[in-house]
């Protein structure tokens, strides 16, 4: 069961932080659109549509990651306080009951939603550029199945709490730099005292 949550958590890791990559191509493309428009008068017609693409398709691929990490919204203000065993118990309830028929039909509806564009080339109308959609509503499918296997991984992680009466937490891979910057602060106060 730990092997399937280190894949699921590793798999989900992978992708959120591959996609992530996006943010990098997304501030070229618009600092080249502000560049174009305003500095040579030429504005492009395809900018704002690969924008919305490449935002949307990291939003939704890095969904699976941040379940992964604990990092999604929750009205914790009584479920804090509980032992992670009630803890679980409850997240195993609402996984069944809400979870798992969301993101099947988040996969069953954007299968449909991407086949169909698929057929016919769909493009998109913000724009006269006619910017290729399609392989943006695939993403869709690719951030459920994503979904569906980290929820796999929770539900294991939630009978795991359930039996110990403790989290399997994510493996850290990412840090705030306040963070870093006090831990080298400190470690360097310890370096002058000895």
């Amino acid at each position: 069961m730990i092997g399937f949550i280190r894949f699921a958590d590793n798999l989900s890791a992978w992708f959120g932080k591959a996609f992530a990559w996006l943010i990098i191509l997304m501030a070229v493309g618009t600092g080249y659109e502000v560049f174009v428009r305003y500095v040579l008068n030429a504005p492009t017609a395809w900018a704002l549509d690969v924008s919305f693409i490449m935002y949307g398709s990291m939003f939704m691929m890095a969904g699976a990651y941040t379940l992964s990490r604990g990092g999604h919204v929750r009205g914790d203000f009584l479920y804090r306080l509980w032992q992670p065993r009630t803890q679980a118990k409850l997240d195993l309830v609402l996984y069944f009951l809400f979870f798992f028929p969301g993101v099947t039909a988040l996969i069953i509806s954007g299968w449909k939603y991407a086949a169909r564009s698929w057929q016919y080339g769909e493009v998109s109308i913000n724009s006269p550029a006619g910017v290729p959609i399609y392989q943006f509503k695939t993403v869709i499918v690719a951030a459920g199945i994503l979904l569906f296997i980290q929820g796999i991984a929770q539900v294991c992680r939630c009978l795991l709490a359930i039996r110990t009466n403790e989290w399997l937490q994510a493996e850290e891979d990412v840090f705030e730099t306040e963070d870093l910057l006090m831990k080298r602060a400190s470690e360097a106060e310890k370096d002058a005292h000895i």
